[in-house]
């Protein structure tokens, strides 16, 4: 059994270091994608300060469709061409946005969402999904944010191969 140790970083960058660590052992061995990003999305939910909503999108071939994550019931569809997510998506770049409500084409499957990060995931060349996550406040997410997202994401990548 897998638990969890308190996290006591006093840098962000040490406090993704300490949670990619745990992404690693968490996911070690199990190559099942659905488990591994249930997971993941619970660890990072659990560890991560000021969140609302932590999760995957995964894609079918034509949309990013909902996958595992933790918070509010979500929406479940989301066209390539919309939102944070389909930015992310589309343009294979990660998308930091400290509001929200300025970025054009918003979709509000929360309405307390203030801020939002989301992650392309590209394995071998091949966009599989987006890892999103959600914050009430504005301005939650900055470079470091990024870097540790992505991190923790490419734990998640290693994961599956």
């Amino acid at each position: 059994m897998f638990e969890t140790a308190p996290i006591t970083a006093d840098s962000k960058t040490a406090l993704y270091a300490e949670l990619a660590a745990q992404a690693r052992a968490l996911l070690e061995g199990e190559r099942d994608r659905i488990a591994n990003a249930a997971n993941l999305s619970a660890l990072a939910y659990q560890a991560l300060p000021d969140l609302n909503w932590a999760g995957f999108y995964f894609f079918d071939g034509a949309e990013l469709v909902l996958g595992p994550f933790q918070g509010k019931p979500a929406c479940v569809r989301i066209p390539l061409h919309r939102g944070v997510c389909g930015a992310a998506a589309s343009q294979r770049q990660t998308q930091l946005v400290p509001d929200v409500h300025a970025f054009p084409g918003h979709i509000a499957c929360d309405a307390a969402s203030r801020s939002e990060i989301v992650v392309p995931l590209v394995l071998d060349g091949a966009l599989i999904g987006v890892w999103d996550v959600d914050s009430p406040l504005p301005g939650r997410f900055d470079e470091d944010d990024r870097k540790g997202m992505e991190a923790l994401c490419a734990v998640f990548l290693a994961s599956l191969g």
